[in-house]
């Protein structure tokens, strides 16, 4: 490496031969590629050269003890010839990235402003790149993502459900193939309890729960947020395609999975949330939120399905959970953390579905109150997660931002994540859970959860379906 960076710097050259000495450990004189382009020249017209680099999978995933192939392999495609297909498509792909970055900018500044779509930008390709698109048995796609700066697990719901407006917004059929492996994996014998599951394993061998008690037994399970994630994505699903065709194939479990958050759900014991870096907690107030609008969820699918009468009753189950929740949580001009705590608050970023969905489960003026209240507790650096400490994520600011109804107070909430990204001092791929008081990384980076910020698009119908129906557009004309 500092044969090849000062040679280079000295000179304009490379070395004249590779370092041939392996094996090695990668810190005796760190292995590099290196190449240096000839550009003769430069005067006021640009001149571009490219390089390609090509990574080749044998088998991308491990899916229940049977290997796949990547996607791009599905009918029967080689390294080759996909070098020779990316340098064929470069020309025309460049210029349809340019109009596409063209297009989402203006969207994004249209609904949220100029450092919202800032925030949109920098999130995007984290977000794509922290998955794999493999082909089943039958060439279908699936998709998986990896629990980056975490544990490790793959496909884990509630990774997938912070980063599914991305999908939801660009191609669901993309949230499609994220889903079907684990509600396959659900409906199966081996997971035989009657909440969803969290995960298919570490990443890349999808062979079955590994979190908490995994297919053992309850231990640090989480019952009610995925449950809740599974129900929320899937009425999403629904609203956007105009019907529940894709979850009627999975009816048994979704039914099973609401009857379970409307046991446990109101009043959620001790357990974790999706944010299980703060530990476990009981009567959590945004998890109870998560489970009322699970069951409005299920109860618009069954509408859609044509169940009329399980439709109405979930639906009537839902309502009063709903108002039961405002009696408990109401703690003066804000709502609680926990039903038993007064005086404390917390983000309540599940609630936005409620409005994206149209449930209308709970009073507009709690939304409003609660933003109003988050204005309060704003630190340099953005809104803390909630009263008990400092550090925030970024992708749930941006939900609880969008729960505003005037823009003003969107920007007051979401802008300062732009100030993070420009000003922190951890100098590494985006991070979604930092310090809102300077700046500092707290934990995580470079995972897809970034792709929850752009669900301020999901406020717009129109911004939604005309993203959502080109991706469909894209598929027919393949």
């Amino acid at each position: 490496d500092r044969s090849c960076r000062f040679g280079f710097a000295d000179t304009g050259k490379l070395p004249d031969t590779d370092d041939l000495r392996s094996p090695r450990p990668a810190s005796d004189n760190w292995p590099v590629s290196a190449h240096v382009f000839e550009l003769g020249q430069v005067g006021s017209e640009p001149i571009s050269r490219r390089a390609m680099l090509a990574y080749d999978e044998i088998f991308s995933i491990e899916l229940m003890n049977q290997r796949l192939k990547p996607y791009w392999k599905r009918n029967g495609a080689e390294i080759t010839d996909l070098i020779h297909t990316a340098d064929k498509e470069y020309p025309s792909l460049v210029e349809r990235c340019k109009k596409f970055d063209e297009e989402i900018f203006h969207d994004l500044t249209q609904a949220g402003g100029e450092q919202y779509a800032q925030i949109a930008a920098l999130s995007y390709r984290q977000c794509h790149a922290a998955h794999t698109y493999a082909a089943d048995w039958q060439g279908n796609l699936l998709s998986f993502s990896k629990e980056n700066f975490s544990n490790g697990c793959i496909s884990t719901i509630d990774v997938i459900y912070p980063c599914s407006p991305f999908f939801l917004l660009f191609n669901p059929a993309l949230l499609k193939a994220h889903l079907t492996p684990v509600l396959d994996y659900a409906t199966s014998k081996r997971w035989r309890f009657p909440f969803a599951p969290h995960d298919l394993g570490t990443y890349p061998l999808a062979n079955g729960q590994v979190y908490g008690g995994g297919e053992r037994d309850e231990t640090n399970q989480m019952p009610v947020e995925e449950s809740g994630n599974f129900l929320i994505m899937l009425g999403a699903l629904a609203k956007i395609e105009g019907n529940a065709d894709y979850s009627k194939q999975y009816w048994g479990e979704l039914t099973k999975w609401a009857e379970y958050l409307k046991e446990k759900g109101l009043d959620p014991d001790n357990q974790l949330c999706t944010d299980d870096f703060a530990g476990h907690l009981a009567h959590n107030t945004n998890l109870s939120l998560k489970a009322i609008i699970g069951i409005g969820s299920y109860a618009y699918l069954a509408e859609l399905a044509g169940h009329k009468e399980d439709a109405a009753l979930y639906r009537k189950t839902a309502e009063g959970m709903a108002k039961k929740w405002v009696e408990m949580a109401k703690d003066g001009d804000h709502f609680r953390l926990t039903f038993d705590k007064p005086g404390t608050w917390s983000q309540k970023y599940n609630l936005v579905w409620d409005k994206l969905l149209g449930l209308n489960l709970f009073p507009a003026d709690i939304a409003k109150s609660e933003v109003t209240y988050y204005k309060s507790k704003l630190n340099p650096f953005g809104l803390p997660l909630d009263n008990r400490s400092a550090y925030t994520k970024l992708d749930w600011v941006v939900w609880t931002a969008t729960l505003a109804d005037n823009k003003a107070d969107f920007e007051a909430i979401a802008n300062p994540i732009y100030r993070f990204a420009n000003e922190t001092p951890s100098r590494v791929p985006l991070s979604d859970w930092y310090w809102t008081t300077d700046g500092k990384q707290t934990g995580f980076q470079a995972r897809s959860v970034v792709g929850g910020v752009f669900i301020k698009l999901l406020e717009d119908k129109t911004i939604w379906k005309k993203w959502a129906e080109r991706a469909k557009s894209a598929k027919q004309t393949q």
